[in-house]
C-alpha cells in the first residue's frame, strides 16, 4: 500500500470514509470501554516476578505500559501509586519511578488535585515518533545489509514463519510480540543496542494506534509482506533495498492512522498541527 506523501494522512480528521459494520461494531466495544470500564485496573501481578534478577521497577514499567498499549487502561483509567504498589506488593518508590518514564512517554498525565490517569493519544506525537523512528530504523537498517550474518539472517527468518503461524491462528498478542522481537534482532546484528532503547519512549505513541489498528487497517499478512520484503533485502545485503523496505514499512502507520482516528476518536487528544510537515 503505498504511503500519503503528506502529513494529512496522519491528521486526526483524516479517513472519514464509512466505517465496515464489523469494524462500527468493534468501535463501538472499545467506545463502550472507555465509559464502563475506564476505572479498572487489570490485574498485571503475573508480569511481575520478585525472583527475577531484573529491577522491579523495570518490570512494573513494562507491565503497565503494555497493558496501555494493549487497551487493558483505556484512555482516562486513574492509576495511584498506592493501588498499583498494593498489586505487586512493593513499597511505592518503584511504582513512583515508573509512573515519571509512563509520563515522560505521554501515555500518562498527572492532574493536579485530580491523579494521575492514561493520557489520550496524541496525534502530533505519532507523527512526530514514526519520523524520529524512520529516521534511526533506516539507518539501522542500512548498515544491518552490510553486516548481518548467516546466524542473525536464520533468527530473523524464524521469527518470520512464526509471525506467519500467528497471523493463522489470528493471535495479534503474538504477532505484535514477534514483530517488536524482529525490529529489536535487526538493530542488535549491527551491536547497536542503544539504538532500539532510545526509540522505546519515542515510539509509545505509534505502539498505541499499533494496537488498535489490528486486524481492520493492518491486514497481519500485509506486514508480514513487509517484513519479508526487509528480510529479503538483509539476505541480499543490499543497503539501498533494505533502507527502502524499512522506510515503506514506517509509513504504513500514515495510510492507517485516519480510519483508526475517525473510529476511535474517543481514544485521541485534538490534534495540534507542526509548522514543519514531517512526512515530505
Amino acid at each position: 500500500m503505498k504511503a500519503s506523501k503528506s502529513d494529512d494522512a496522519i491528521s486526526i480528521n483524516a479517513g472519514s470514509a464509512e466505517l465496515a459494520s464489523p469494524a462500527r461494531k468493534r468501535a463501538r466495544r472499545r467506545l463502550g470501554a472507555i465509559e464502563s470500564e475506564g476505572a479498572t485496573l487489570p490485574d498485571l501481578r503475573s508480569q511481575v516476578s520478585m525472583d527475577s534478577s531484573e529491577p522491579i521497577t523495570r518490570q512494573i514499567h513494562r507491565a503497565l505500559r503494555q497493558a496501555i498499549f494493549a487497551g487493558q487502561m483505556v484512555p482516562g483509567t486513574p492509576l495511584s501509586e498506592k493501588e498499583v504498589s498494593d498489586m505487586f506488593h512493593v513499597s511505592r518508590q518503584p511504582v513512583r519511578e515508573a509512573f515519571i518514564k509512563l509520563v515522560e512517554a505521554g501515555v500518562l498525565q498527572v492532574l493536579p488535585q485530580r491523579g494521575t490517569f492514561v493520557k489520550r493519544i496524541s496525534p502530533r506525537r505519532v507523527r512526530e515518533g514514526r519520523f524520529i523512528r524512520e529516521a534511526i530504523e533506516t539507518a539501522v537498517a542500512r548498515k544491518a545489509a552490510q553486516h548481518i550474518t548467516d546466524e542473525q539472517i536464520r533468527q530473523l527468518t524464524d521469527n518470520l514463519r512464526d509471525q506467519r503461524i500467528a497471523a493463522k491462528a489470528n493471535d495479534t498478542a503474538a504477532f505484535l510480540a514477534l514483530d517488536e522481537a524482529f525490529h529489536s534482532t535487526i538493530a542488535q546484528t549491527i551491536d547497536c543496542g542503544a539504538a532500539w532503547d532510545a526509540i522505546q519512549d519515542i515510539k509509545a505513541q505509534m505502539d498505541r494506534v499499533r494496537y488498535l489498528s489490528l486486524p481492520d487497517d493492518s491486514p497481519l499478512d500485509h506486514l508480514i509482506k513487509q517484513h519479508a520484503k526487509i528480510l529479503a533485502a538483509l539476505r541480499a545485503h543490499d543497503p539501498d533495498a533494505a533502507e527502502a523496505a524499512m522506510r515503506a514499512h514506517l509509513r504504513e502507520i500514515l495510510v492507517t492512522f485516519g480510519p483508526i482516528a475517525a473510529r476511535n476518536p474517543a481514544w485521541f487528544e485534538a490534534d495540534e498541527r507542526e509548522t514543519v510537515p514531517l512526512a515530505d
